[in-house]
Formats: C-alpha cells, structure tokens, sequence
C-alpha cells in the first residue's frame, strides 16, 4: 500500500523515537506508572493521520473523516449511498480486521427522505437464527470477516439510537418468528430493540393490550431508541444468553390496531417455546458457549469537506461513551450503551490501531 510522503515520513519518525526512548528508559533506575507508560500512543495523539488527501483518520484514533463529493453524499442522505465507496476506501487502507463498518454522514438533522438507520449485512454464517446463510463479504471488500455496514445519516443517533437497534439487526428478525412486519419483532411478546411488548393483556373479544416496561403501548418496529436494552430473544440470536435461558414468545395472529394505546385486534395468540424454536430452526450455532461477544469496528464519518472540532468532540464522546465497558457518562442520560444493553457481557471495539493498517 502506498501511503503519503507524510505518513510514511511519520512512522519512520514514531520507528526511529520509540528506539531513542528505549535505550534513554533503559539506563535509568526508576518506576514507570503503567498508567502513563503508552509513549506510542502519545505519540500517535499528536497528528492526524491523512491517509490520503480527503481521508484523515482522526488524533483520537476513534473514527476516520472521509470526504466525498456532494453527489454521493446526496445520495446517501436520499437512503440511495453507495455503501462500497466507503467499505472499499477502508480496506484500500486497513486489513481485514473489523467485524462491523460504522458509517455517519455531517448532520445535524434528520433529512427528509432519509432512514434513521440502516443495517445491510455482508454474511450470515450462525445456525438457528431462521433466514438463509449467505457471504457477500467480498461487495464490500471484506475478505470474509466483515458482518455488517451501517448507516445512520446523525452522529448523535450513537446515543439516542436507533444504533442498538440497527446492531440487532444483524441477528434478527430473519424469520425466527412470524410478523407481520417485515424484519421486526411486531406485535408478539419478543418486546425489545425491534418493537414487540413484554406485557399482553386480554381484553376480551379478540382484543388485547400491549405493554412494556409497565407502561401501556409499544412499537411493531423499535420501542424508545437506546432507552430499551436487548430483549431475551434479541440476547439468545446474538449469542449473549445460552439457550436454557430462552423465554415462550407470543405472536398474535392477523393482528390490527384498534383504538387505544397499544390496543390491538387478532384471530388468537399463538406461544412459540424455546423448545418449538430451536426444533424449528435448529439450536444456535455457535452456541453461547462459543459465540463472539466482542467486537471489532470502524467508524467513518462522511461529509463533503472536513468535519467541524465541535463534530469530532461529539463522536469522541459519544464513541467513547457507547464502548464503555461500564455506565456511560450523564449526558447519555437513560440511554444504553451496548455493554448495558447486553446485561455486561457484550463489548466493542473501535480504536484504529497502527496494526489494523495494512
């Protein structure tokens, strides 16, 4: 890979430092903090890395900055991007060490027109989650780790949501229980990130009341952004509960809204047990035992010149924010990062690392 003059001008520096620093460290008698002892990492905070002329990863080494020309990025506010002039221009740099792609477009609302986000997944290659397995990691540029690429159009959806949601889609809903709205959870007791409640009532008369978390009404779609963590169902597809921990899910039949707060009509509700699933669709594979649950990611934020020092202060953070292994700071008021929404035993990455580079 040829790099810039600069760049490679910059590591034969960082190369050349790191052997002043060791042989200076060495014949001294003294404590080094553990704390304060990642002189690499200093040392690569102090520049940004510009990859190429309209591709800078960024001094925090939390995301990459990568501008495009406003016709493509017009098209990916329009839900009409192509996702492979991002995917490709990171593996034109990076080896194939990421399990997801995380694309951001320079917003500060919503545009009209545009997804609030969207999941397209390169591979499908766990058993039992219902769908077909398929790898389509080469599109992308992937030599075959890649899972998916998102897209949300704001950066502040990293905390609001719908970014837990878009996540889940990777496992869910491909069919692992009917609904009658497409890839989500709708009107059935699976009440998570992709809609469903967690509460039914019956009211009589082919009437029923939906709840979740106590409060009567729920989404066919998604349900409070990243103010819901993953739902029991949504924590057995992505390998983070085994499946002795599995609960009976409801689905509703025919259902149709009625008049009310989470009223809805159907024909009858049918139980699904884990049992019934699993000989349906086969027992998850890998099994909790042996799935991923950490994860590897790039972030790239697109945008048609560089992103402003208050932008980048608003990704450092809410990256930050959204990997912590732990509550993430006030701000993210109720909202969960992935390691909450996972019940502690989920966690991702996104550090670009000088090792990821090819």
């Amino acid at each position: 890979m040829n790099f810039s003059p600069y760049f490679r001008n910059f590591l034969s520096f960082l190369f050349l430092f790191s052997l002043i620093f060791i042989t200076v460290s060495c014949g001294k008698d003294e404590v080094i903090d553990d704390d304060n002892s990642n002189d690499e990492d200093e040392v690569i905070d102090e520049e940004i890395f510009e990859l190429e002329e309209n591709l800078m990863l960024d001094e925090s080494r939390q995301f990459l900055n990568y501008v495009i020309p406003q016709t493509e990025y017009d098209l990916f506010l329009a839900d009409r991007g192509d996702y492979t002039i991002v995917t490709e221009k990171v593996y034109e740099y990076f080896k194939d060490d990421f399990d997801f792609i995380f694309i951001f477009a320079d917003e500060d609302v919503k545009p009209d027109g545009s997804p609030y986000g969207t999941n397209r997944s390169a591979k499908r290659d766990i058993d039992g989650l219902g769908g077909i397995l398929y790898d389509e990691t080469a599109t992308y540029g992937s030599a075959g780790r890649l899972k998916s690429v998102l897209y949300l159009p704001l950066i502040r959806y990293l905390r609001s949501g719908p970014f837990l949601h878009e996540i889940a889609h990777h496992w869910a809903n491909k069919g692992f229980i009917p609904s009658t709205v497409a890839s989500h959870w709708g009107y059935s007791s699976a009440g998570g990130q992709l809609g469903g409640f967690d509460e039914l009532v019956d009211l009589g008369n082919g009437s029923y009341l939906g709840k979740l978390n106590g409060n009567e009404g729920f989404g066919t779609v998604a349900n409070g952004g990243n103010s819901i963590p993953y739902s029991n169902v949504e924590l057995y597809l992505m390998g983070m509960i085994p499946e002795s921990d599995l609960e009976v899910i409801y689905v509703a039949e025919n259902p149709e809204n009625a008049e009310g707060i989470g009223v809805f009509t159907a024909d009858k509700i049918t139980s699904y047990t884990p049992a019934t699933l699993i000989s349906q669709h086969g027992a998850r594979s890998p099994s909790y035992a042996n799935s991923q649950k950490a994860f590897k990611a790039i972030t790239v934020i697109i945008s048609t010149s560089p992103i402003s020092d208050e932008r980048k202060e608003m990704a450092i953070s809410n990256l930050k924010n959204f990997v912590k292994q732990g509550e993430p700071s006030a701000e993210w008021g109720n909202s969960n990062n992935f390691w909450m929404a996972t019940g502690g035993v989920g966690s991702f990455d996104v550090n670009i690392n000088i090792e990821n580079l090819k």
